[in-house]
């Protein structure tokens, strides 16, 4: 069975808080984007370990369940963080080279995807390997990354457009492309099945179509639109999380309807993965209306919840290195040195995927002080220089 990988590097900025989020910068997107990390880490340390037959009722229901909230949450996370970074900034004089930035992170990312493909697949033999790196194959942990490196060498030529698109366009753009994502995947013949996988989504290849989870991309730019306006305002900002949490709710209710019966069933079956790719009706429902809910108390929540759950703000802060030493940990230490792999309870591998929140949340916490410091101490030098 894939694994949930949902994790993934987000177009924020560049500089990255070392504590409290600073002025300027929105601590319930870190928060949120924290959050999605989290889940998805306690997916992989579990999954990772052990087989998902071989969890416990409750580690089926809820806890692995409520796990497939990450993905939704990571690709709404990741419209949000562009729509208050840098659409606001399609049209100055330096847009150029903040677009370039965001297809530089994209070329780091797709980096990091081949290298981490590779650590996840080693065990394989070198031959799994090189098919997933050919793309003739697809990773499972790490395979998110790979929607992330090649969105971020497209999308960033689309804000411009979506700046200048009119107001009832973009609100209906994530119905639309929703539907023709379901017209393409139902009607266009792909003569190869990896470039249907990546554009679409594939039954036999696990990855995340760039059309299929494109709607979740822009209704995450609608809710970013609406947060960098309303962030500031207590009355407002809580008004947009209300209705966020209501929206999920809702979603989570036509899930139960839809269900009747066999919600029980159906939650084991998506923590199967049934129905995520390509992206079903049950599954879609519950996932993306579990990340809503999520969203809106982060945002209800906004930079106090975010300083009171710092932890998990700093982890969201820099998701490809939590996505970095988390995949690393597993695969090198867990299971490559000490051998865990199957060998472990999955009270034993829950504990150590919470112990690996706390080492990602505290490497990335060093990593961003000493970066820091090395900033600080080249300021410095520069002004001695020119002193």
């Amino acid at each position: 069975m894939p694994a949930d990988s949902t994790a993934a590097p987000v177009a924020a900025t560049a500089a990255r808080p070392l504590a409290a989020p600073r002025a300027g910068r929105i601590g319930s997107i870190d928060l949120a984007r924290g959050l999605a990390v989290c889940l998805m880490i306690v997916s992989h340390g579990t999954n990772g370990l052990m087989p998902y037959a071989d969890f416990p009722d409750w580690g089926q229901v809820p806890v692995h369940a409520l796990t497939k909230f990450s993905s939704s949450l990571f690709f709404i996370v990741f419209g949000i963080a562009l729509a208050v970074a840098f659409v606001p900034k399609t049209g100055a004089a330096d847009w150029p080279q903040r677009r370039n930035h965001l297809i530089r992170r994209g070329l780091l990312v797709l980096l990091w995807y081949k290298l981490l493909t590779a650590v996840e697949l080693w065990d394989r033999g070198p031959e799994a390997v090189v098919d997933a790196l050919l793309y003739r194959s697809f990773p499972s942990f790490v395979e998110i990354l790979g929607f992330y490196a090649i969105a971020l060498l497209w999308i960033p030529w689309l804000l411009p457009l979506w700046a200048r698109t009119p107001a009832l366009l973009r609100w209906a753009s994530p119905l639309l492309v929703g539907g023709l994502w379901w017209w393409i995947s139902g009607h266009f013949d792909f003569d190869s099945r990896p470039l249907r996988a990546i554009l679409v989504e594939d039954h036999e290849l696990y990855t995340w179509g760039q059309l299929s989870r494109l709607p979740l991309v822009l209704l995450g730019l609608l809710v970013g639109g609406l947060l960098q306006r309303w962030n500031g305002e207590t009355r407002g900002r809580l008004l947009l999380a209300a209705g966020i949490t209501v929206a999920g709710a809702g979603l989570l209710a036509a899930f139960a309807t839809l269900a009747g019966n066999d919600v029980y069933a159906e939650l084991v079956e998506i923590g199967r993965n049934h129905g995520k790719h390509p992206p079903g009706l049950l599954f879609s429902l519950f996932s993306v209306g579990g990340a809503l809910v999520l969203l809106g108390l982060c945002v209800a929540g906004g930079n106090v919840l975010a300083s009171w759950l710092r932890p998990l703000a700093i982890v969201g802060s820099d998701s490809l290195m939590a996505f970095i030493v988390h995949i690393s940990v597993i695969f090198l230490l867990l299971r490559g040195t000490f051998g865990y792999y199957q060998a472990v309870s999955y009270e034993y591998a829950l504990l150590l995927s919470g112990g690996l929140i706390l080492v990602t949340a505290a490497w990335i916490a060093l990593w961003q002080a000493l970066r820091a410091r090395l900033r600080q101490a080249r300021a410095h030098g520069r002004d001695a220089h020119a002193a």
